[in-house]
């Protein structure tokens, strides 16, 4: 069961928050501030955090920072009423991994941070192997039989993604907001173009995997023989 931990100083928003999560089978910790959540941090489990910016003692700001310098791989989502761009632009330069702002909607607030455990967990696997290709995440290198390429990295990602789900067929909207962002505003032929660069890139018959398109839902990767 995945761990996550809210933090807010708001007893209601709070005590919501973790309604929500807990409907879903999350297992669920509290903290009313920054300070608080860093003592959580130091002795408990935490798969994610949930976080609030204005708070007392130790504002979401200052807990991203700090968190960040010892807790690399947490996931953290901001859920605040601060709309503003640069308040977004701060929370991101901090290490925050997606931001909410607040009102919002239970069934989003769901699929955020569904989306960011399945990112953290795919990240944790260093390596994904697509018939006679080897996908490495740390070095972001290709090896096909063994010999080493460089892709370019939107490249990478979105056949890391596809290959780490192989046999699924995953949305045109989840690979465009998995590897393009959640605000993306670009054109929608940028993942057609990327898909069939790799299509070109890796023949099915050298090198045992082909990208299927699926009419109106997205993209499959199937390994071959």
């Amino acid at each position: 069961m995945n761990q996550i931990l809210v933090v807010d100083d708001d007893e209601y928003i709070r005590e919501l928050v973790c309604t929500l999560l807990r409907n879903e089978g999350y297992g669920i910790m509290e903290a009313a501030d920054g300070r608080e959540a860093l003592k959580r941090l130091g002795k408990d489990k935490v798969d994610l955090c949930v976080l609030d910016i204005m708070m007392p003692n130790m504002d979401g700001f200052e807990f991203c920072k700090t968190a960040r310098k010892y807790y690399k791989d947490l996931p953290v989502l901001m859920l605040t009423a601060k709309s503003d761009l640069s308040q977004k632009v701060k929370g991101f330069d901090l290490g925050c991994d997606d931001y909410l702002t607040k009102p919002f909607e239970g069934a989003e607030l769901i699929v955020r941070v569904r989306a960011l455990l399945k990112r953290y967990h795919m990240d944790r696997e260093e390596e994904v192997t697509i018939g006679r290709v080897t996908l490495n995440k740390t070095s972001y290198i290709v090896s096909v039989d063994g010999a080493k390429y460089d892709i370019p990295m939107k490249e990478f990602e979105l056949l890391y993604r596809l290959g780490n789900s192989a046999g699924k067929t995953l949305t045109r909207d989840y690979l465009i907001e998995e590897i393009w962002g959640y605000d993306f505003d670009g054109n929608e032929r940028t993942l057609d173009v990327h898909v069939n660069r790799l299509r070109e890139r890796f023949p099915a018959d050298e090198c045992g995997f082909r990208i299927t398109t699926i009419r109106g839902l997205g993209y499959r990767l199937e390994v071959v023989a």
